[in-house]
């Protein structure tokens, strides 16, 4: 620790300490020789802590470092003397890397999308948490000096991550007034203001339901220079940051934990809403619609933890982004292609995204090919709980001109195959008493597509949607479920191809929606389909098509 700096968090004030201490001993010729020897073990220790957590913790990008050079260097009591700010604003109060990137994780960690951040200073914690952030999230930061904004947004507007911070000075209290009014709700809120309006603060959040739902809310200065639990203290943040930890400890409305980094930072989440329950004394029906389903919230019941699932027809297009969609709600994943080299490299997007996948080539138009890929998959995972059957493929021709081997080909894959799929998917989940099976149809069994003429595909994928019901309403008793998909014409490279280009017009306007479907328009449908909260679902054809087959 640099001789000029005042100690600011408690390992600082203990390297204080434990200097003066080996000094004093130092200087003593009746000081033991072993005392002097701890003494210096336990000042090697304590110093040596912040400078390992600064080496070890992650690069800052090149925008907060910058940020972090000219807060440190700019000259605060100067601006304080000049009447730019109503408080002097002590260098030691900056928010450091460790800090910086501590944020950054529990950002991640919580998956937030909405950040509420009372007390700016410098923006460095502001910038450091909007990194975190998705590309569409925000972050709201409340700042009682107008200088301070002023002297952060040059910084903001460099970073691409400014564009997710909004700074609104003056009265932070007057401010969450203002956000509760509009019905605001945030995923993570922090707080580093004036401390002794930090119950106010955090009362006014959780009376206002300002944290969402399962949101953290995080303090700093907790630890406030070890003065919060020294019985001796008399400074007055200090003592108001010892109320506080105490008010929240006691609070049957959360849990806190408070991790000794630096000054401390507290991290408080709203406890289960069986001790909320117990408090509205009566006034609430205490049921699964307000305690979720075994506890869990709808969101919750459509994640897909440990389930194991396979798409076929993965490698590309729709099948893509199914196995993407099911592995990111945290499914297993055996991405099946025709195609090899397809189904590889989208096993290897998902391993990227941190989901387990494998890929396997089959042809799901032959018996054996389909028994293999249901071996393999249940060789590696012990199980199938999700059969997305997605594979298919598509021929033009006028019903007069249909030959037989078009017909019989398209049948193969897309009635034939997918019924294979079932059946060999189907013997695995009834066997052990539960599964979902996701068919890909089409809004062609609904309509016939025009101008395009495709009869053999139109008739097949009609015959899938009569498969998924039949299935649909044999198996539910046994715990299997099966549904379907019917999406409309989707916006895919094959659709500007030479060949199709001129119907694009031509199909828009048949679409309410005004546009062709993207992948990504399916993904929620199958992820709620594999998912627990679809469970009285079944034999039903989910038809996502920008209402097409309306007109």
């Amino acid at each position: 620790m640099p001789v000029d700096k005042v100690p600011d968090t408690p390992v600082e004030v203990l390297v204080d300490l434990l200097t003066k201490a080996k000094d004093i001993a130092t200087a003593s010729v009746n000081v033991p020789e072993e005392l002097r020897s701890h003494l210096q073990k336990a000042l090697d220790i304590a110093s040596g802590l912040d400078p390992y957590l600064e080496k070890m913790t992650t690069q800052e990008s090149e925008p907060l470092a910058e940020l972090y050079q000219k807060t440190v260097s700019h000259d605060w009591d100067q601006v304080h003397k000049e009447g730019k700010t109503m408080f002097r604003l002590p260098r030691e109060c900056i928010t450091g890397h460790v800090e910086g990137q501590t944020l950054k994780m529990l950002i991640h960690m919580s998956q937030a999308k909405r950040v509420l951040e009372i007390g700016m200073f410098t923006g460095y914690g502001a910038l450091s948490m909007a990194e975190g952030l998705p590309e569409d999230g925000c972050l709201i930061a409340c700042e009682l000096e107008p200088y301070l904004k002023e002297f952060a947004q040059p910084f903001f507007d460099k970073s691409p991550h400014g564009k997710k911070i909004i700074v609104k000075t003056g009265s932070a209290m007057d401010t969450l007034k203002e956000l509760a009014a509009a019905g605001e709700q945030f995923d993570m809120v922090f707080i580093d203001a004036d401390k002794n309006n930090y119950i106010n603060y955090y009362n006014f959040i959780l009376e206002n339901n300002l944290l969402r739902l399962q949101g953290v809310m995080c303090v700093d200065n907790c630890l406030f220079k070890a003065k919060v639990y020294l019985k001796d203290t008399t400074d007055d943040n200090g003592l108001a940051l010892r109320d506080f930890n105490q008010y929240v400890s006691k609070d049957p409305r959360v849990e806190q934990v408070i991790i000794p980094l630096r000054d401390g930072i507290s991290i408080i989440r709203r406890v289960s809403l069986a001790s909320e329950c117990l408090q509205a004394q009566g006034k609430i029906t205490d049921d699964e619609v307000f305690r979720g389903v075994k506890g869990r919230s709808i969101l919750d019941r459509m994640r897909l933890d440990g389930k194991v699932a396979y798409v076929t027809g993965a490698g590309q297009g729709i099948g893509r982004a199914f196995a993407h969609a099911l592995g990111e709600a945290g499914a297993k994943v055996a991405v099946v292609d025709l195609d090899k080299v397809k189904a590889g490299t989208v096993a290897t997007e998902l391993f990227l995204k941190g989901i387990n996948a494998i890929s396997i080539t089959a042809d799901i138009s032959k018996s054996g090919d389909v028994q293999r890929m249901i071996d393999t998959i249940v060789s590696k995972w012990g199980t199938i709980h999700v059969a997305c059957n997605n594979a298919g493929i598509n021929m033009n021709s006028a019903s007069e001109d249909t030959s037989l081997e078009e017909w019989d080909q398209t049948f193969n894959v897309n009635l034939r195959g997918t019924f294979m799929c079932c059946q060999a998917a189907g013997r695995v989940m009834l066997k052990q008493g539960y599964g979902k099976i996701i068919n890909t149809a089409s809004m062609a069994s609904l309509i016939v597509p025009h101008p395009q003429k495709q009869l053999s595909y139109n008739t097949s994928k009609a015959g899938v949607v009569k498969l998924t019901q039949t299935l649909g309403t044999e198996w539910i008793d046994r715990g299997v479920r099966v549904n379907c998909i019917s999406p409309g014409i989707v916006d895919t490279p094959l659709i500007h191809s030479e060949s199709l280009r001129p119907l694009v017009q031509r199909w828009l306007s048949d679409i309410p929606a005004g546009r062709l479907a993207q992948v990504t328009d399916l993904q929620a449908a199958v992820v709620y389909l594999a998912s627990d909260a679809s469970d009285y679902m079944t034999g039903h054809n989910l038809v996502i098509e920008g209402g097409q087959s309306l007109w």
